[in-house]
């Protein structure tokens, strides 16, 4: 009966003890179950899950699985829902260990997240579903009539793929008048109980049947052919009861096993023996051949240790009259290392952060080899020079780590060849390449190509053109190398930076905001910041100095003479002035720099041409030769200044000279009268003395008070015009030689009371060789700068000079 017969008690006890089989958890965590073969697919062999104290939540996150080596068939699989070990396949206890008594199926239980690797044990016990078989449906025998009574003939014996009580037990032949049956431990054989009469009966038919001892009990039947001869008295017989052998796995074919050998004493026909096999599996029917002249076993097959490791074969004899003997051969392989290591990657990250910690654990290795003892020793390992190695974990597992920080900047990708060799002689060997990349993340700040940057901006510029970039790399990658620029907050000049200064976020490119002016400022300096898009941002500073080039766009400026106001200057020169003497000085500055401000000064127009020459670059108004009689007394002179700028810029100031040693000479003043001129001018003049006389004490010490005041803070003494005060000049001008700046070793003050016919004044003070010994200066009103000397009418209140005084 099969299996599938439920009607069978004594199946249902195998069954019901397999499925209540308890749990061993050996030393090392390893399990064992008891099965009965041929269960169902799908049947429940034992739940592993509550069996090891793994969290069932966790069983498929873990990644749970069975693992089988090479070719071997998976015969279960875990139901991640409930954590039973089910079976997924066909149990054959029979095909999987054929004879052997105990038949034990071994398969590795994997879990990761910690690494555990677990022995399953798979104990198939035996079920009664193969019937006891006999070699022939018939076999014939010949006995001679002359067989004595007691005579012995083997039979061959059934056989049962089962083993233990499942395998035969007994055997029973049919009631018949001249044989009955003896059953040992090695044999079954016919014992003739009463002699044989061939001419009473020539032929008999005996059924012989071999039950097992399995529930319910089968068996199977032959049918045995006796053909009475006359007398052949001998059988065939070994002379070994049993033959061993040794045969190296992988011999080539024809290779001789054993030979064996059976003699029989009879003669003639009687003696003639032949070999065959009597009982051999099917699976090693084209594995071994055997002469039957000689009895030599030779290979006619592949063989191999991996799949068997030892044979077991029975031998006939025969005789020519159907005599048989038996014996037994067993050949033992010995493994030849014929199997190189084979390398399994049970688990690899695809990619690893280049951050990770060294010794951290980025996949697992399984190597096997399918030969024995030495040749299966395996040696694992790296020959590359990378920052990995193989840890030996569990038996036959390696765990690929880390042994140094990865920097994804410097190597983003790695090949890792594995190499496995066994110890075998000689040693075989596999490799197989892993890749893994290397997962970036932001650890490197943007660094600009250069410590700092400089502009350069010519004033007056377009808003918006562009001063100069800025670059800055990050060598992370994606989103982590992408740069951002910005300016950081900060004032220039009392405004925010942005009110001056944009740049572009995403070339850097630094454009002006608005337009510049040099005169107001000449340079700065602002911060730029490379900022990345990593998480969190990383970023760096960089300085960049912008640097404002003149441009001449600011005419020169004439502080003396005043070019407007509500009076203008006359300077006095005297009648007997040498030539190359100091007249008067044209002081200009420009607010441009550079050769912008470079100032040269030009007579454009003068009354008497070659009487008068100015300094090129000084300004200084000097004779050019002696003055004579028949010059004019009035001078206008026209100077022009200019810079030297491209273009350059000019500008013109009129200078008024009254060639006279008295203002009493003077034309225009000779008409001014009262009543009685002679006699007022005279009475004037002599009351004019006696007051200067009487304050000139008064003034001397006044002056020297003034002076005095003056080191301190330059002011103003009077209430009246001021030509060239000692410190009227903007703080700004650089006092520099040849460039149109007032030279420090001049200095004008001429001071003038207020609104008196007979007011005092003080004239040019001068501080250098070749001066004037005095200078004057009239006081007059704009609206006679047309002409200066000309329709000086007397009813116009002037102040007149009475008095000279030179101050050293």
């Amino acid at each position: 009966m099969r299996m599938g017969d439920k009607g069978s008690p004594g199946l249902r006890r195998i069954i019901w003890f397999a499925s209540f089989i308890v749990l061993l958890r050996l030393a090392h965590g390893d399990l064992s179950y008891s099965i009965p073969e041929e269960m169902k697919r799908g049947s429940v062999i034992g739940n592993v899950a509550k069996d090891l104290g793994v969290d069932l939540r966790t069983l498929s996150s873990r990644k749970a699985r069975i693992d089988v080596e090479g070719t071997r068939k998976r015969y279960c699989d875990i139901n991640m829902n409930s954590g039973d070990l089910i079976t997924s396949e066909r149990i054959d206890r029979e095909n999987i260990c054929g004879q052997k008594p105990s038949c034990l199926i071994k398969i590795d239980l994997l879990i990761e997240n910690p690494l555990e690797l677990h022995r399953v044990s798979l104990h198939v016990q035996d079920v009664n579903d193969n019937s006891p078989k006999f070699r022939e449906e018939l076999i014939r025998m010949e006995i001679s009539e002359s067989a004595e009574k007691g005579s012995r003939f083997s039979i061959d014996e059934a056989h049962d793929a089962d083993i233990g009580q499942n395998a035969v037990q007994r055997y029973n032949l049919q009631k018949n008048e001249n044989f009955v049956l003896s059953v040992t431990s090695n044999k079954v054989e016919l014992i003739l109980d009463n002699k044989l009469d061939r001419e009473k009966q020539q032929d008999i038919e005996l059924i012989l049947t071999a039950y097992d001892g399995g529930s319910p009990q089968r068996s199977g039947t032959v049918v045995i052919h006796v053909t009475v001869l006359d007398a052949n008295d001998n059988a065939p017989v070994f002379s070994q009861d049993l033959y061993k052998a040794s045969l190296p796995e992988n011999s080539p074919l024809d290779t001789v096993v054993i030979r064996v050998s059976a003699t029989d004493a009879d003669e003639g026909v009687n003696g003639d023996v032949t070999y065959q096999f009597d009982h051999i599996f099917a699976e090693d029917v084209n594995i071994f051949s055997i002469d039957p002249k000689n009895g030599v076993i030779k290979v006619t097959g592949e063989l191999d240790y991996e799949e068997h490791t030892s044979f077991e074969m029975r031998i006939k004899a025969k005789d020519g009259l159907g005599l048989t003997s038996y014996t037994k051969v067993m050949i033992d392989l010995t493994d030849v290392n014929d199997n190189s290591p084979v390398i399994y990657i049970k688990s690899l990250s695809s990619s690893i952060p280049e951050n990770v910690s060294p010794g951290s654990e980025v996949g697992i290795i399984n190597v096997q080899d399918r030969d024995s003892d030495n040749n299966k020793q395996v040696r694992c390992f790296i020959q590359q020079s990378v920052p990995f190695k193989l840890v030996p974990s569990i038996e036959n597992y390696y765990s690929l780590v880390t042994t140094g920080q990865l920097d994804r900047e410097l190597v983003s990708d790695y090949n890792i060849t594995i190499t496995a060799t066994d110890e075998g002689s000689p040693p075989l060997s596999s490799s197989k390449t892993v890749h893994l990349s290397v997962a970036d993340i932001n650890d490197n700040p943007p660094v600009f190509e250069e410590q700092s940057y400089s502009a350069y901006v010519t004033e007056n510029n377009k808003p918006g053109s562009s001063l100069c970039s800025v670059t800055a790399r990050d060598p992370d990658w994606r989103q982590n190398g992408t740069v951002v620029y910005s300016l950081l907050p900060a004032e220039v000049n009392g405004a925010q930076v942005s009110s001056y200064l944009s740049v572009n976020g995403d070339t850097g490119v630094i454009h002006a905001v608005r337009s510049f002016d040099y005169e107001q400022w000449r340079s700065f300096k602002v911060q730029v910041m490379a900022r990345d898009n990593g998480s969190p941002p990383l970023s760096s500073n960089v300085s960049v100095s912008v640097f404002i080039s003149d441009v001449n766009d600011n005419s020169p400026q004439i502080l003396y003479p005043t070019p407007e106001g509500n009076s203008f200057m006359t300077e006095l020169v005297p009648k007997a002035a040498h030539g190359g003497s100091l007249v008067s000085k044209v002081i200009a500055v420009d607010a441009d720099s550079g050769q912008n401000a470079w100032l040269s000064y030009h007579i454009v127009k003068s009354t008497e041409p070659g009487l008068f020459t100015i300094g090129l670059h000084s300004g200084e108004i000097r004779t050019q030769r002696d003055i004579s009689e028949s010059d004019s007394m009035k001078q206008n002179l026209i100077v022009a200044v200019k810079d030297n700028g491209q273009p350059s810029l000019s500008a013109t100031c009129s200078m008024y000279l009254l060639i006279s040693d008295n203002l009493a000479e003077v034309p225009e003043l000779k008409d001014i009268s009262y009543e009685d001129k002679n006699s007022k001018l005279t009475s004037y003049l002599i009351i004019a003395l006696v007051c200067v006389s009487t304050f000139f004490l008064t003034f001397i010490i006044i002056i020297l008070g003034v002076r005095f005041c003056r080191r301190r803070k330059p002011r103003m003494l009077f209430d009246g015009a001021v030509a060239i005060p000692s410190a009227y000049l903007p703080p700004n001008y650089a006092d520099v030689d040849g460039t149109g700046t007032l030279r420090s070793t001049y200095n004008y003050d001429a001071y003038l009371t207020t609104g008196s016919r007979t007011s005092d004044f003080k004239f040019v003070s001068s501080y250098n060789d070749n001066t004037l010994p005095a200078d004057q200066t009239l006081r007059k009103s704009p609206s006679d700068f047309a002409d200066p000397f000309d329709d000086l009418d007397a009813s116009v209140e002037v102040g007149y000079i009475v008095k000279l005084f030179k101050c050293q």
